[in-house]
């Protein structure tokens, strides 16, 4: 990176630099017209570096890469922080003239270390994971990521010189799912594009066992094969698990073979019947869950299933009636209803009462009755 100053003629022209602490940098300085004038170069500290090809300071790390009347390129190796500074150009005319330029050292940040992280973490435990960066100019961000997705941590700066000391917190509520989760701390600075820095630590979490039951039929029937599966998920590993029936060892080692997590029946009869149980342990804690097994009769399941069938044959029929005669009473009744008060609005208009509406609403009626005329 660098930026030109000077004006072109009889005027040193020279650039902005910007350098990683560690690399190398050249610094020129160029006049388009020069009558055999000398130019020279000088540090921050006004020491001569080169007057012209001749080299003035003592220093391996500084070589001379070109001179010429109009040119004059240094190279400065194993640059380090005190090298940053304002360098200065000058030739050597009456007046002097001068140009500076100035140069940026990039501090590079160390690789990153996470603390914090209590191994094994249980299940429930509170923890802060912090991340730290040295030595980085300017100021290095930290980034957190869980597994593959990043998470929001507390950034802390503080000044170390011309250097920064960077950190990183992240809080943490541990559980289950936190097992085996890596968590990854990275470096994001100017100066790494080509070296990523990053820690990652995985995190263990002890927990207390949970256990289910998978069983392979849903409707177990005699003479059929069965397995029962002790589903147990605890760190440590709750390994053996146990098998007991109606709270008793198993009665028939025979056909009941207990392999790792399996309880497998080699052919169902109704003496299997009851509740069967699996219970895993670890230090953390104990957890069971229980099966109750019904061993059904093949020949009873289709007659069974016949019966049930009809029965709901018959249900329908008789919820489908039902409905029909609801509907069938509720119109008679709104219809009388509408005749009812049609009736007792003919007396309303001159009663005071309802009951005198009603009588004057028969009596109109009577009266109506008195003057139908019949034709022959």
């Amino acid at each position: 990176m660098c930026h030109v100053t000077g004006i072109s003629g009889q005027y040193p022209l020279v650039q902005n630099m910007t350098v990683t602490e560690g690399g190398t940098v050249n610094m020129t300085c160029r006049v388009e017209y020069n009558d055999n004038t000398s130019l020279q170069w000088s540090n921050p500290a006004q020491q001569t570096l080169f007057f012209g090809d001749k080299k003035a300071l003592r220093d391996n790390r500084i070589e001379l890469m070109h001179a010429s009347w109009s040119e004059l390129t240094i190279s400065i190796s194993d640059v380090t922080l005190t090298d940053e500074g304002m360098y200065t150009c000058s030739l050597f005319t009456m007046p002097v003239r001068t140009a500076k330029a100035y140069l940026t050292v990039l501090g590079v940040p160390e690789k990153p270390e996470i603390d914090g992280l209590t191994k094994p973490a249980l299940e429930g435990d509170q923890i802060t994971l912090t991340c730290m960066t040295q030595g980085s100019k300017p100021a290095a961000d930290l980034r957190w990521f869980r597994n593959e997705k990043e998470v929001k941590g507390a950034k802390e700066v503080n000044a170390s010189g011309k250097t920064f000391t960077v950190r990183s917190s992240l809080q943490l509520h541990v559980d289950r799912n936190d097992d085996g989760v890596a968590y990854t701390c990275k470096v994001d600075h100017v100066a790494l594009t080509q070296m990523p820095q990053q820690a990652t630590e995985v995190l263990e979490v002890h927990y207390a066992p949970h256990v289910k039951i998978i069983n392979s039929l849903v409707v177990p029937q005699e003479g059929q094969y069965l397995k029962l599966e002790c589903m147990s998920k605890g760190n440590p590993s709750p390994d053996p698990v146990m098998w007991t029936k109606d709270g008793g060892e198993l009665p028939d080692l025979d056909r009941m073979i207990v392999e790792g997590r399996e309880l497998t029946f080699t052919s169902l009869n109704k003496t299997d019947n009851g509740t069967y149980r699996c219970e895993a342990s670890n230090h953390l804690g104990t957890s069971s869950a229980e099966y109750v097994l019904y061993v059904y009769d093949p020949n009873a399941i289709g007659q069974h299933g016949t019966d049930h069938a009809l029965i709901g044959g018959v249900v329908a029929v008789v919820v489908f009636v039902t409905l029909c005669l609801v509907i069938v009473l509720g119109r008679y009744l709104a219809r009388h209803k509408g005749t009812y008060l049609t009736n007792e609005a003919k007396g309303a208009d001159d009663a005071p009462d309802a009951d005198t509406a009603i009588i004057n609403a028969e009596g109109n009626h009577a009266h109506a009755e008195e003057k139908k005329e019949y034709f022959i």
